[in-house]
């Protein structure tokens, strides 16, 4: 599959908004690949890795993000979920679920309740070793600083907000994968 197909189909115009996508998923397809390349033992699908990298984001022109021309009605939060039903309904499963479980450093059921996000109840937390690189590597990447990598301790900031839980997740994927 060519996740730029994909792409092409829900953002059909050459506009800002498409261009932070693709640029922000380019970074986190390239770093996902490149701790893949330097890790053959875990034997990773690098096809599989590159093209769900690429459409993690898939669903954000569906929030209300203005900061990065995102004018839809849903708060951001939700763009994994939305990019899941979408990736979905157009038959890849597998990569649905990189959508719904790169939020934060996933999103545990206990949290989405305790914390009323608006998001479907259920676990959305990363469990095969390709949606784990997927979103840890996107936890470099910011949508409004395109031409720049985030330090590791940068990232880790960055998941503060998602709670503990993530942190540790977080801190995990850094041994593993760096």
């Amino acid at each position: 599959m060519n996740p730029l197909v994909l792409i092409d189909k829900y953002y059909p115009v050459d506009n800002e908004l498409k261009h932070i996508l693709v640029t922000h998923s380019r970074s986190v397809a390239d770093k996902a690949l490149e701790i893949a390349h330097n890790h053959p033992e875990f034997d990773l699908d690098l096809n599989f890795l590159e093209e769900a990298a690429m459409l993690h984001d898939i669903g954000i022109f569906k929030t209300d993000a203005d900061g990065i021309c995102c004018y839809g009605t849903y708060p951001y939060i939700c763009h994994g979920y939305l990019g899941a039903d979408l990736v979905r309904a157009e038959g890849f499963p597998r990569h649905a679920l990189v959508c719904e479980r790169h939020t934060g450093a996933g999103l545990t059921l206990k949290q989405i309740l305790e914390r009323n996000l608006p998001v479907p109840h259920r676990e959305m937390v990363p469990v095969s070793l390709e949606e784990q690189l997927i979103c840890f590597a996107d936890k470099f990447f910011s949508k409004t600083h395109l031409d720049r990598e985030k330090s590791v301790e940068k990232a880790r900031i960055s998941i503060e907000k998602h709670g503990e839980e993530g942190l540790v997740r977080f801190d995990h994927w850094c041994e593993l994968f760096l």
